[in-house]
């Protein structure tokens, strides 16, 4: 496959590709014309390089695990050194770290949506809108049918 239908494929762009295959984290080969060429594994593999990417992981230690992966999502080390598993715990405590602070802000943001939605008063909204008004004081995004706006509600 070329470079166009793997981006796709990956919602990976085709920059980011080429950085990948820079890094040594994919390979592609090379058509008589030029144009890259990919093979099937490859839509895996770049799938693999951005979950670990948005796990926390540096290129540098993918690029070290990546022979490591024998099958897509799973994760084989035979002949791990101490360092690199020392390494990949100290990345494993940061990562953990990363989801509690992750959850959280998630748990916040929940507290919060449950708090305004318990203490808002019905209103009424404009023609042409969705959404709510927050709680008296505070301030709302209302979604209009053009474009969003922010509304000050104690000026409603």
């Amino acid at each position: 496959m070329r470079i166009g239908e793997l981006s796709d494929r990956t919602s990976t762009s085709r920059r980011l590709l080429r950085y990948y295959e820079e890094q040594g984290l994919i390979v592609a080969t090379r058509c008589a014309n030029g144009y890259r060429a990919y093979d099937e594994p490859t839509v895996d593999r770049v799938l693999q390089v951005r979950g670990l990417l948005d796990a926390g992981l540096p290129t540098r230690i993918i690029k070290q695990i990546l022979p490591c992966l024998d099958k897509p999502r799973v994760i084989h080390f035979p002949d791990a050194t101490p360092e690199m598993l020392a390494t990949l715990e100290v990345e494993r405590d940061r990562m953990t770290r990363r989801i509690d602070c992750l959850t959280r802000n998630r748990d916040a943001v929940a507290d919060y949506l449950a708090a305004v939605r318990e203490t808002a008063a019905p209103t009424a909204q404009a023609p042409g809108t969705t959404g709510t008004l927050d709680a008296p004081g505070s301030l709302a995004t209302l979604d209009t049918l053009d474009a969003p706006v922010a509304l000050d509600a104690t000026s409603a």
